[in-house]
C-alpha cells in the first residue's frame, strides 16, 4: 500500500479512514482508557495470554473500542515464528482483538463473564506485525445479546492494516 496520508503528531502516517472500521482521526492513540489491571477485572486472560497492554479508547455506548499491544523481541513466539524473521502469529492478532471484543461485551453487561468464541469469519491477513511494533486492534460490535455477540475487528500498525475478521462469542455457564 502506498500511503499519502498525513503524519500524526507521533510521526506515524495515518491510515485512510475509508480502510478502517470507523474514523479514528479524533482519537488520541497514546491515551489510556483502561490499564491491564483494570481490564483484567472484567476478562479472564492472564499471563502470556493476556495480549492487550492497554485499552486506548471506548465510545460512550461501549460498542466500539481500540486497544494496543507493544510487541517485544523477548516474547515466547519470537524464536520459533520464525527464526531469522519473527512475525507475530496471525492467530494471536485475532486473539488480541477477541479480548477487546470480550471486554466491550462484558462491560455493557455490567459484570465479568467468560465468553468462548464460536466463529472467526471472513478473516484476512494483510501485513505482518514484528517485534518493536505498536499493534492496535479495533472492534465494532454489530450484534449484542445477553448471551452472545458478533463483532467486526481489525488490526493495524502505523499506516498498515494487518488483519480484519468477524468474531462471534457466547457466554459460558458459570
Amino acid at each position: 500500500m502506498t500511503s499519502t496520508a498525513p503524519e500524526s503528531s507521533t510521526g506515524e502516517r495515518a491510515i485512510s479512514a475509508s480502510r478502517l472500521l470507523f474514523d479514528v482521526s479524533g482519537i488520541d492513540l497514546s491515551a489510556t482508557h483502561a490499564t491491564k489491571p483494570q481490564f483484567e477485572k472484567w476478562i479472564p486472560h492472564r499471563g502470556v495470554m493476556s495480549l492487550m497492554d492497554r485499552i486506548v479508547w471506548v465510545n460512550p455506548e461501549m460498542t466500539r473500542g481500540i486497544a494496543m499491544r507493544s510487541t517485544r523481541s523477548d516474547e515466547f513466539w519470537v524464536p520459533g515464528h520464525f527464526p531469522e524473521r519473527p512475525m507475530f502469529p496471525g492467530v494471536l492478532m485475532v486473539e488480541t482483538a477477541a479480548q477487546l471484543a470480550c471486554y466491550l461485551w462484558v462491560i455493557r453487561k455490567g459484570e465479568p463473564q467468560l465468553a468462548a468464541f464460536l466463529r472467526i469469519e471472513n478473516c484476512a491477513f494483510r501485513s505482518m506485525v514484528q517485534p518493536g511494533d505498536d499493534f492496535y486492534v479495533m472492534c465494532e460490535e454489530i450484534k449484542w445479546q445477553k448471551k452472545r455477540f458478533i463483532s467486526k475487528v481489525m488490526g493495524f500498525v502505523g499506516d498498515r492494516v494487518t488483519f480484519e475478521a468477524e468474531l462471534s462469542g457466547l457466554a459460558m455457564e458459570k
